[in-house]
């Protein structure tokens, strides 16, 4: 009876253990395949009791490997935009720019896997594929209780990206909602450099 079960439960773990790499090993083909990437989307922050605390559109542009171009263009104007080295945050109704080193390691997970850096998740993250005839979804749950996340999902639809879904480990939940998204066109690389316009006030907390 202990050897039944002894060997029940190594044949449940390796089947666990194969449809982690399988769902990983199909994501990273999905995200690896995408050189540059450009949508429109829509943004929705929800707080834990279910009440909307944002929704914002936002025009998102990504150069691998280093550029990578945010601007919330309503309700509140912002850019953010590196070159891989330095990181732009133009906030235009405050009339400044502040400028800083750019450290992907320390950017947030969703952007890490659009630059397809997915070489985290094997030791940081349990993740399911969960496949339909047209969409493929992959739910990310932190192996680590100390996780700033939840839940993160990532949907694809014909295999392009469609939603990036957040729930962090305060119940607040982030939607990206991707409209218009098209992969691989030509971008130029000064789309990711940023030139402070005239008169506004510029923080340099960059030290290199």
């Amino acid at each position: 009876m202990y050897r039944t079960t002894l060997a029940f439960c190594f044949l449940a773990f390796s089947r666990t253990v194969f449809a982690q790499s399988d769902a990983i090993s199909e994501l990273d083909h999905l995200l690896q395949g995408v050189e540059t990437l450009s949508a429109d989307i829509t943004q929705l922050i929800i707080q834990s009791d279910g009440g909307v605390l944002e929704e914002s559109d936002i025009r998102l542009r990504v150069k691998r490997p280093n550029g990578f171009y945010w601007e919330t263009v309503s309700p509140f104007p912002e850019l953010l935009v590196t070159n891989g080295k330095t990181l732009w945050n133009y906030q235009p109704d405050l009339e400044q720019v502040v400028i800083e080193d750019w450290n992907p390691d320390q950017s947030e997970l969703a952007a890490q896997l659009l630059y397809g850096r997915t070489e985290g998740l094997v030791k940081n993250y349990y993740v399911v594929a969960i496949n339909s005839e047209q969409s493929r979804s992959f739910e990310l749950k932190p192996k680590s209780a100390d996780s700033l996340y939840d839940l993160i999902t990532i949907n694809f639809v014909n295999e392009t990206l469609d939603l990036i879904y957040i729930q962090n480990n305060s119940g607040e939940r982030t939607a990206w909602q991707f409209i218009d998204s098209r992969i691989n066109i030509p971008m130029v690389d000064d789309l990711f450099e940023f030139s402070p316009p005239e008169g506004i006030e510029i923080i340099n907390n960059s030290i290199n």
